[in-house]
């Protein structure tokens, strides 16, 4: 697994960065794609404008033709009667026709300025309201320009004055975006969505690596846990055996007395990993009943009164909380207090333990603390003290035993009771456990 593992992170690391920057690269060639096809739609566009204005001049010509004017000269008659766009049509009938060939070339929506002018000394023209706001910014904008020739072989060919049809589309480039927009939306929020499933998949293997570490940590002292009782068990069969034990009574019964005692030690271990399951499967069954949480604590303390001569301790309780009465499981939450208590025994120093319990009422709720001036915790075991089979690593101290199930059990049986537990320690000063629990009267 420890190797395995950084092969994977690594493997899956350089995918995510490939589609990332693949993507990116086909989100460029989709921007420069549009924006030529945009300027080619407009130049398209354009031209056909410029042929129907060409036509329409024509048209003009002919039904004046057909008038048969009356001018003092040829001359003045081909000046006068010169197919000029800007004499022959308003701004709004050139809008028009422009507006008409955008929305055949598929540029509906798309604003655009335009100009009509001629390159004449008068420089008449024709302009569109914004035409000179965005006439001198090209680096935003597309420009096409024009010239309105007549058709060749046509009687006004070379005798009309050279006119330029120019049109502005301004900012090409939020038109642009506006048509990949959902291509880069969907884009990212595919990328989150794969790099969330990188991250899941990370975090899912780091979890397995932990697990895989807890396991073994756990057979190991569930195979220590069992053995010593066992290799007990196993001397007493063996003295049993002797004669001078088998004729003594009194002998005999302390051996078997040792016996028992192993045998309900095991069981207990088993009980405890079996609690540990149910647990799992949230089917352990809460007995609940009004009780005195000042009598579990006494009943609690006084069980280990002798672990405490063991190790000099003592135990000192001040019931502060004038109400003290909850709905709890006796047994389970005497297993937690006796839980606490004893992991303050098995974490003391080598003489003078001191254990304070004290009780208080905050408002409609019991605060239990159980204080000690034991060894203590750092930083690190603070934030994983409640983690099933978690140990905390205790120096120089191997004596401790245990499957790390204790203080997880002790969590999930307070919050089954609809209380909440913290902890406060600091190394070589000790640790202080607040039980809060909803008071039942």
């Amino acid at each position: 697994m420890k190797r395995v593992f950084p092969v994977i992170a690594i493997l899956i690391s350089l995918s995510l960065f490939g589609l990332i920057y693949f993507q990116f690269l086909w989100l460029t060639t989709a921007k420069k794609t549009k924006e030529k096809q945009l300027r080619e739609n407009i130049f398209l566009a354009t031209s056909e404008a410029a042929e129907k204005l060409m036509e329409n001049k024509s048209d003009f010509l002919s039904e004046n033709k057909k008038n048969n004017l009356i001018f003092s000269n040829e001359k003045l008659k081909m000046e006068i009667l010169r197919p000029s766009v800007i004499q022959r049509f308003t701004k709004e009938e050139i809008n028009a026709i422009i507006r008409k060939t955008f929305d055949k070339r598929l540029l509906d929506g798309v604003s655009f300025e335009f100009a009509v002018s001629d390159n004449s000394i008068t420089g008449d023209q024709i302009q569109s309201d914004q035409f000179f706001k965005y006439f001198i910014d090209s680096l935003h904008n597309t420009n096409v320009a024009i010239p309105l020739i007549p058709s060749a072989g046509s009687a006004y060919e070379n005798l009309t004055k050279e006119e330029f049809l120019v049109v502005i589309v301004p900012n090409q480039g939020a038109i642009v975006f506006k048509e990949i927009a959902w291509f880069i939306i969907w884009s990212i929020i595919f990328t989150i969505i794969i790099t969330t499933a990188f991250f899941l998949t990370i975090r899912a293997l780091l979890k397995q690596k932990k697990l895989s570490e807890i396991k073994s940590d756990f057979i190991n002292n569930m195979t220590h846990e069992f053995k010593t009782p066992l290799a007990t068990i196993s001397l007493a069969v063996d003295a049993m055996k002797n004669e001078k034990v088998i004729t003594d009574k009194s002998k005999s019964a302390y051996f078997i007395e040792i016996i028992k005692e192993e045998n309900k030690r095991m069981n207990l271990q088993v009980e405890t990993i079996l609690q540990a399951a149910l647990l799992d499967r949230k089917e352990v069954q809460l007995s609940n009943k009004l009780v005195s949480a000042h009598a579990l604590i006494e009943n609690a303390a006084n069980n280990l009164i002798l672990p405490l001569q063991e190790n000099d301790g003592k135990i000192e309780t001040h019931f502060s909380a004038t109400s003290d009465v909850i709905l709890a499981d006796e047994l389970h939450f005497t297993n937690v207090l006796s839980n606490l208590l004893d992991n303050a025994i098995k974490y003391s120093k080598k003489s003078g333990l001191l254990i304070s319990i004290t009780t208080e009422n905050i408002g409609r709720k019991l605060v239990i603390k159980i204080k000690d001036n034991g060894i203590g915790m750092s930083k690190e075991t603070l934030k994983r003290i409640f983690e099933k089979f978690y140990r905390a690593h205790t120096g120089n101290i191997h004596d401790v035993k245990g499957f790390g199930l204790g203080l997880n059990y002790v969590k999930t049986i307070v919050e089954a009771h609809k209380g909440n537990i913290k902890v406060e320690s600091s190394l070589g000063v000790g640790s202080t456990f607040k039980i809060t629990i909803p008071l039942a009267i």
